[in-house]
């Protein structure tokens, strides 16, 4: 029986309302979706340590306990250190908001003089606006207590998924290849295989990038005299792993900051030639050995992911849109009719030298426009 040909209006319409209808789910289901995802990585970053215990004659239950209790020692450790230097930042939170305060009044001043604008008026301009933010932040203050409950709960959830996620690890990756007819099975464990691979060895490398970006910085805003070298050299740091954006975030605050606590000029523009030093190393040096390696997706894709993961999942969904972008590329690049795509989210740019003439000969004259699409 000969299967029925779909209109290409009808195909694209399908495929409009298919997308439409799973990026919402993302979007709304991000509280259960977004953990999971998380503990995934996490899990599959662990298991060769819960493979290394359980080979050593050790329980697999109390491997992965062992496994996830590191986990958790190594998270509270990092919330400490970081913790202990906001306190020190808060500290010093009255101090810094005087100076912000002299600083602000120092360019009210320049304002008026420099564009013949009254002082009163200038002030009632900030007052009207700090009135609209501090409204704005009353309502997400409000929506964000609102939610604490159940933020709470689902990071409570974090290690149960993280734990039962290693455990019934065989049972669903049999699952996922029982989907599969016997002749895809092959193609299946490859796609698996390369996946598991990309992720361990991202996060393995977006780790070593971290902590040399995170020394670097913290050294260059010691030796410039910045205040909270240490916070700001790992803040730095943790914005750096959300591609393009982050950096110039992270290069702002320590500006910002160097503004306000130095009464010399030079002092920001000194902070920026030395990020931008260290920019030039991460993105020549340390990323192309450590993660770019690993993870090959052109900057175009990168960028665009990482926008329509913000959009969806916020802070979480910029992290984690290059390395789920890159098992995409894996799965893409084993089905054969998704080759195209996964060719298109790669970063290989060398084609020959006019590609199109030679798509022209392969098109007999008489073949319509429409049938080459």
């Amino acid at each position: 029986m000969d299967t029925m040909k779909l209109p290409f209006y009808v195909k694209a319409a399908f495929v409009f309302i298919g997308s439409y209808a799973f990026i919402y789910a993302l979007y709304i289901g991000q509280n259960i979706i977004v953990p999971i995802v998380y503990a995934t990585i996490v899990a599959v970053l662990l298991n060769p340590f819960v493979n290394f215990l359980v080979n050593r004659k050790i329980h697999k239950v109390v491997a992965i306990s062992m496994a996830v209790a590191l986990v958790l020692v190594i998270t509270a450790c990092l919330v400490y250190f970081v913790s202990t230097q906001v306190y020190m930042f808060s500290d010093a939170y009255p101090q810094l908001k005087a100076k912000t305060e002299a600083v602000s009044d120092q360019a009210i001043q320049w304002i008026s003089g420099y564009f013949n604008i009254k002082v009163e008026k200038i002030n009632t301009w900030i007052k009207n606006t700090k009135d609209v933010a501090f409204n704005d932040a009353g309502l997400m203050v409000g929506q964000t207590l609102l939610s604490l409950g159940s933020t709470f709960f689902v990071l409570l959830l974090l290690p149960v998924y993280l734990f039962m996620i290693l455990y019934y690890k065989s049972m669903l990756l049999e699952f996922i290849r029982k989907l599969f007819k016997s002749v895809h099975r092959n193609a299946v464990v490859e796609v698996l295989d390369g996946t598991k691979g990309i992720i361990q060895s991202y996060l393995v490398g977006l780790l070593i990038e971290f902590m040399i970006v995170a020394i670097m910085n913290s050294v260059g805003l010691f030796i410039l005299g910045i205040d909270y070298a240490i916070l700001l050299g790992i803040l730095g740091a943790l914005l750096n792993i959300i591609p393009y954006f982050g950096g110039v975030i992270g290069t702002a605050l320590p500006m910002i900051i160097a503004f306000v606590t130095k009464d010399s000029i030079s002092s920001p523009l000194l902070v920026l030639g030395v990020y931008i030093l260290i920019q030039f190393i991460d993105n020549n040096y340390l990323i192309p050995s450590i993660v770019g390696s690993k993870v090959k997706i052109n900057a175009l894709v990168s960028i665009i992911v990482v926008l329509i993961g913000g959009a969806l999942w916020g802070i979480s969904g910029m992290f984690l849109s290059i390395p789920l972008t890159a098992i995409l590329k894996v799965v893409f690049d084993h089905i054969e009719s998704l080759k195209p795509w996964g060719f298109l989210l790669g970063n290989i740019v060398t084609l020959k030298k006019n590609p199109l003439s030679n798509l022209k000969n392969r098109i007999r004259p008489n073949h319509r426009i429409r049938e080459i699409i």
